[in-house]
């Protein structure tokens, strides 16, 4: 159970950084004994691509503070988001980590199904991001984006670090961020009054 949950926090963090969590458990499992990857995913703690996951991520955060950069760059990672949750879902419901002292069985059947949970955690989480950004940009004339950006950074960092260490925290963590970003979209969708409130406007 907390190796689903470990999963779902990992995947979480994807939707908002993708390479962030995929770094964390590849230099996790590299360097400490905090995560013990099963057979098969040993190639997270490669050197050559943790390297490549730190220059793209380096890219991805300053891509991500740019105003109009950051809408192109949502668009683009609709495919890799999506992507790296399912990679860590899978990595991390099966690893050994300090909060999950046994190795979770989800990759032993149905190796697939752990993958695409964490394709949709992280597509959800993704989209939801995405819609909600260039409403902030648009209202805050761009001041708003890089702050907001920043905040999902911090957010991703804390998911990723969370599910290692307390699977059910990262996961009570993401739902108040889904609430919160879907409370944004509501609102968002929702058509304005105007000042006599006998009418709206788009």
């Amino acid at each position: 159970m907390l190796g689903a949950l470990t999963g779902i926090g990992l995947a979480g963090a994807a939707g908002l950084n993708a390479f962030v969590p995929m770094l964390l458990v590849g230099l996790l499992a590299r360097y400490t004994t905090l995560v013990v990857l099963p057979g098969g995913w040993e190639w997270l703690t490669d050197g050559w691509l943790l390297t490549g996951l730190g220059a793209l991520l380096l890219v991805e955060v300053v891509a991500d503070k740019i105003p109009a950069v950051d809408s192109v760059n949502d668009v683009l990672q609709t495919l890799v988001r999506p992507g790296a949750g399912g990679v860590v879902f899978g990595a991390g419901s099966s690893s050994t980590t300090f909060a999950v002292d046994e190795t979770s069985d989800l990759l032993t059947t149905q190796q697939w199904i752990p993958v695409l949970s964490g394709v949709v955690v992280a597509l959800v989480v993704h989209l939801l991001k995405s819609s909600v950004r260039p409403v902030v940009t648009f209202v805050t004339l761009g001041v708003g984006g890089p702050v907001v950006s920043a905040i999902e950074d911090g957010t991703s960092v804390a998911l990723a670090s969370l599910a290692v260490l307390a699977p059910v925290v990262a996961v009570l963590l993401l739902a108040a961020v889904a609430v919160v970003l879907v409370r944004l979209v509501v609102r968002r969708s929702e058509p304005r009054r105007t000042s006599d409130g006998l009418g709206s406007v788009p």
